[in-house]
């Protein structure tokens, strides 16, 4: 077996509603096999993956995968469960999987469940997937493999998982705000979280927001300049002072008298933190570790607390407790540590809720004062202490106290807090009880209680998994610090899909929406638009380019373009919208991505229609029987959406349903695009009104405004000023190469970027009623990546609806040969329309000069084009200018002598 392709679908997908990793397999010598050909191999892979057995499959129950591989099913099947089993064996919290066919015998695509949260970078599910056919692999050649052998391997992803995973205040982070369904994105491997979308958006690195003060972490990382600031406020703190000569260091030694703490001055994590420090030997070998910049403080008796405050606000407090264990009377204290690091609650690091303890230096020179050594064996019932410190990173436990804190306490530690100046802040104190009154402070040399550090950034996790006390919800009260009054933290937001017209309606929704003064982002095919100005250029369609706009703090409005290729190759970028527009459905990219039916298409585009949120409205054409079918989709009819239809048949039965319930529509009636709401019609605009209908001689430009509007009004756009708005949309600034009229000599140009058969039937039915039929000249490329049926199928409807074409490929082949393309359509051309004048150009610049020599004046030639800029520059370097407006007095003109009962436009009237 051979992996051919991975990737990563990193939001909600066509299979499931959160990321997943789709990989092409290729079975080898194992194609055409099942397991049941191979005799002892359900046992022999029970034997080493133990788990399997309570796999459900299909069966709904444990023990549904074991007795499909005794009756018999393929090995893709079987990577895709083993390749779970190997996921939760690491703790990576994953059940759901999916096998099927590829495009040729013995390939299958594996779609397998990824954490939420995990990277779109990582490497591991790619890894585990590898683990998982080596161990399949081997099994299927008959080699008994035990669990004991799997350890090693299975040892070094556990150490990627951990590495890679949110530690336990990231994680409760963001598990508050998904509780409360604010959107969560995790960048990269990192800590750091955007919470919410656009204006609303908060940025948080674990136990720090985007409003932590910078002079705060600042301030509180200087343990000498942190004791002064409190000091000189009154407020109870050990008596200490700044070293950078051990010589200084002995003196203050003396002053304090012993025992004192000596510590980094920019110290983290209990790192270097010498206690007990009582003799100037020890002060020598305390000041060489803590690295020359030190700070001493005289060591105050008590019980050592951290209080957390976020917002003003105390929201909990934990008693901690040194690194210690406790003895049995025949274990030695090195045994005694290796069974406390058992514990699955200690890890490595801080990803876990505790850390595991270690025997170093340190700990054998607080093992030498109590008078034990690593290899003895502590009585029954003595606690041995492994470190003077509590903190929790060098394997100290925390005791939730919350409910015991005094009231001096609490305000005590809002002083601290606000003198420092941090919205959230970890206060360590040094207290006889904390839940009794806080001595006064009088002369601070006899201080016996108080402040021993202020904490930027403090760990969650003696909060969130406290030894022994209730669990505070800490990653909650951070959240609603940043977001106050039960926010979301979500703009309104608006996703457009379909086959043809979604780059129009996108671009038309947005523009009106603008006109409410709203800052709005918008992505299509041709780039990445905030607040009317092009901030990014290329294809923006898919979830990257959703996140851009998503998490820029100016955008008060999203408008998202989402297209199929996003779609299937990488997911959603966001979980749910306000507003989804289906324009269309009809055939195109077919033979790609595993799409070979306008069905298939149709359930992709459905994932659109699927995640608007409950309460929110989709925007469905009624004229497409494609899209009318996503109603009846159960996740599109699982939630409490608003269905909104538009098109240009007000007689639709569906859309006279709608009405007799009492539902809205947008239709095209009259010559007026309407708004109807039950039995209630209100004109909004003439469809002759509208930019790029060409006087009505482009009735899906209209279609296109109506779902616009549609879209608009279900953000909440007044009608007014959407209407207004869309008056004064001009094509070819706000939506260039969708209809674009430009004027060489005496020539007309229409450049457009139809490219299947359903759009360039639309366009050449506007053109011969615009021009006539035997006017129209065609400057045709096609993308090489569609079907070749497509293709034909494209070539057909030009055959006929143009008298004369010039066929070119792009410079781009997408997988064909040089001129593939353009042998092809002109072979498909000639036999639909023998008499059809048709060359071949090496270019489009050479394709452009042909077209022009074939037109003759009064001619319009239709150019299609993959690539706009390029296209239009050199139009405009030829002579070609802007049009502003065809005349509403379209030309009379005759049919052409083309077969018209055969022809693939339909009947046109003729203005």
């Amino acid at each position: 077996m051979k992996i051919l392709s991975l990737r990563r679908l990193r939001g909600p997908n066509v299979h499931l509603s959160r990321p997943a990793l789709v990989a092409r397999l290729d079975l080898g010598e194992l194609a055409g096999r099942e397991t049941s050909d191979l005799t002892g191999f359900t046992e022999r892979l029970l034997r080493a993956l133990p788990g399997l057995a309570e796999h459900h499959c299909a069966a709904g129950a444990p023990g549904g995968f074991v007795s499909r591989m005794r009756g018999g099913t393929y090995f893709g099947h079987v990577t895709e469960h083993v390749t779970i089993e190997l996921s939760q064996r690491i703790g990576r919290d994953v059940s759901f999987g999916r096998t099927v066919s590829g495009p040729e015998p013995g390939v299958y695509d594996l779609i397998v469940e990824c954490p939420v949260d995990e990277s779109p970078e990582s490497t591991l599910p790619g890894q585990l997937l590898e683990a998982a056919i080596d161990l399949v692999t081997r099994i299927a050649a008959g080699a008994t493999v035990t669990g004991g052998e799997l350890e090693p391997r299975l040892a070094a992803l556990a150490d990627l998982a951990e590495q890679e995973a949110t530690g336990p205040s990231t994680s409760a982070i963001i598990a508050a705000a998904r509780r409360r369904g604010i959107p969560v994105e995790r960048y990269d491997d990192l800590s750091l979280l955007r919470l919410g979308w656009g204006t609303r958006r908060r940025l948080a690195w674990a136990a720090m927001t985007d409003r932590t003060s910078g002079v705060g972490i600042d301030v509180a990382g200087d343990k000498q300049v942190t004791r002064r600031l409190l000091a000189d406020a009154g407020l109870p703190v050990v008596p200490g002072a700044a070293a950078d000569r051990v010589e200084d260091a002995a003196r203050l030694l003396d002053e304090f008298g012993a025992p004192v703490v000596l510590k980094p001055r920019h110290g983290r994590q209990g790192e270097n933190v010498a206690l007990n420090v009582r003799t100037r030997t020890d002060v020598d070998v305390a000041f060489a570790a803590a690295g020359r910049d030190v700070v001493v403080e005289r060591q105050l008796a008590g019980r050592d607390y951290r209080v957390l405050v976020v917002a003003g606000e105390v929201v909990a407090a934990a008693e901690r407790i040194p690194a210690h264990v406790t003895g049995d009377g025949t274990s030695t204290v090195e045994q005694l540590v290796a069974r406390a690091n058992q514990d699955p609650r200690r890890g490595a690091g801080h990803n876990r809720a505790l850390t595991r303890i270690t025997i170093d230096d340190t700990a054998r020179t607080v093992l030498r004062r109590q008078e034990v050594e690593p290899g003895g064996v502590p009585a029954k019932g003595r606690q041995v202490w492994l470190r003077d410190d509590a903190n929790l990173s060098t394997g100290g436990t925390a005791h939730d106290v919350t409910d015991l804190l005094h009231p001096d306490v609490v305000r005590l530690c809002l002083r601290v807090a606000a003198v420092i100046g941090l919205d959230i802040a970890g206060i360590d104190l040094r207290l006889p009880d904390i839940a009794a009154p806080v001595p006064p402070v009088g002369d601070p040399y006899r201080v016996t209680a108080g402040v021993i550090e202020v904490n930027a950034v403090p760990g969650l996790r003696m909060h969130l998994a406290p030894d022994r006390g209730r669990s505070r919800d800490v990653g909650d009260a951070i959240v609603r610090a940043m977001f106050p009054g039960g926010s979301d933290g979500r703009i309104p937001t608006l996703a457009v899909t379909g086959t043809n017209g979604k780059t129009s309606v996108a671009r038309m929704a947005a523009y009106a929406l603008a006109g409410g003064g709203l800052r709005v982002g918008l992505t299509t095919t041709d780039g990445v638009v905030v607040d009317g100005r092009t901030v990014f250029r290329g294809d923006a369609t898919g979830p990257r380019s959703a996140q851009m706009v998503l998490g820029d703090p100016g955008v008060q409005a999203a408008v998202l373009e989402t297209a199929r290729g996003g779609l299937l190759r990488q997911g959603l970028g966001y979980d749910w919208t306000d507003v989804g527009v289906v324009t269309n459905i009809t055939a195109d990219h077919l033979g790609q991505d595993g799409l070979s039916s306008i069905e298939d298409i149709a359930h992709v585009k459905a994932l659109v229609a699927e995640r608007v949120r409950d309460g929110g409205t989709l925007v469905l054409n009624a004229d497409d029987p494609w899209v009318r079918t996503l109603v009846d989709r159960p996740r599109v009819r699982a939630g409490r959406k608003r269905v909104v239809w538009f098109g240009a048949d007000p007689q639709q039965p569906v859309v006279a349903a709608h009405l007799a319930r009492g539902g809205t529509a947008y239709l095209l009636d009259d010559g007026w695009l309407v708004q109807a709401t039950g039995a209630r019609r209100t004109p909004l605009l003439r469809a002759a009104e509208v930019p790029g209908t060409f006087a009505g001689a482009a009735p899906y430009v209209a279609v296109n405004a109506l779902a616009a509007i549609a879209a608009a009004r279900a953000l909440g756009a007044p009608a007014g000023t959407v209407t207004e708005r869309l008056t004064e949309f001009e094509p070819r600034v706000h939506n260039p190469g969708r209809g674009t009229v430009l004027r060489l000599g005496e020539v007309t140009l229409f450049v457009d970027y139809a490219h299947n058969p359903a759009a360039l039937a639309a366009v050449l039915r506007t053109l011969h009623r615009l021009y006539g039929p035997d006017r129209c000249v065609a400057l045709v490329t096609l993308p090489g990546d569609r079907r070749d049926d497509l293709l034909a199928a494209c070539a057909q409807v030009l055959a006929d609806g143009v008298t004369r074409a010039v066929l070119h490929d792009d410079e781009d082949p997408r997988g064909r040969t040089p001129g593939e393309v353009s042998t092809l359509v002109q072979r498909e051309m000639r036999g639909r329309r023998p008499g059809l004048r048709s060359v071949r150009a090496g270019g489009y610049r050479e394709a452009v000069g042909e077209a022009l020599r074939m037109a003759v004046p009064g001619d319009v030639v239709l150019v299609l084009y993959e690539n706009l800029t390029p296209m239009l520059e050199h139009l405009e370097s030829l002579g070609a200018v802007p049009v502003d407006a065809l005349p509403v007095v379209l030309p009379t003109f005759h049919p052409a002598p083309v077969r018209r009962e055969r022809s693939l436009l339909g009947e046109m009237p003729h203005r």
